[in-house]
């Protein structure tokens, strides 16, 4: 496997900025409308989250962030691979890292939202792997039979 940097991201970067709308574009693509709680650049500059970019060389290939919901609770969002990365252990890496940093700050759970077709079996599956276990609606959501919502126990 190819070294890679996981590095804390300002968002400022046009790679990054394009890679994030492709994510939005996407997911307007195979969710249905008003399903969607992927988050846009100035939504992730939030002082709550951290957002984190993966590079192989000068190729962003993965980012992830986590949002503070509050002193010990965290969600995951913005989880993306490019596809050219699929299927080669980057999502692994960079969600292990979020994971690590996350215990560093002192939370005690981290819960995400992801969607419950067929689109999404693979990030379910990644979750599923690192102990993430199926869950009720938490923090703003509600219950939507378009979203599947996991927690893990830090």
């Amino acid at each position: 496997m190819e070294p890679i940097d996981i590095l804390i991201d300002d968002l400022s970067n046009p790679k990054v900025i394009e890679f994030l709308n492709d994510h939005l574009r996407h997911m307007v693509e195979i969710t249905p409308p008003g399903c969607v709680h992927a988050l846009d650049v100035e939504a992730l500059k939030k002082p709550e989250i951290t957002f984190w970019t993966v590079w192989e060389r000068s190729v962003l290939v993965c980012c992830g962030a986590l949002k503070e919901l509050d002193a010990t609770h965290a969600e995951l969002k913005s989880m993306r691979t490019a596809p050219s990365h699929l299927g080669k252990g980057i999502a692994s890496r960079l969600l292990e890292h979020i994971i690590t940093e996350a215990k560093k700050k002192g939370y005690q759970r981290i819960s995400l939202e992801t969607g419950s077709y067929d689109a999404f079996i693979p990030a379910r599956h990644l979750y599923e792997k690192f102990g993430f276990k199926y869950c009720k609606p938490f923090s703003d959501y509600d219950e939507n039979p378009n979203s599947v919502f996991m927690t893990k126990d830090l």
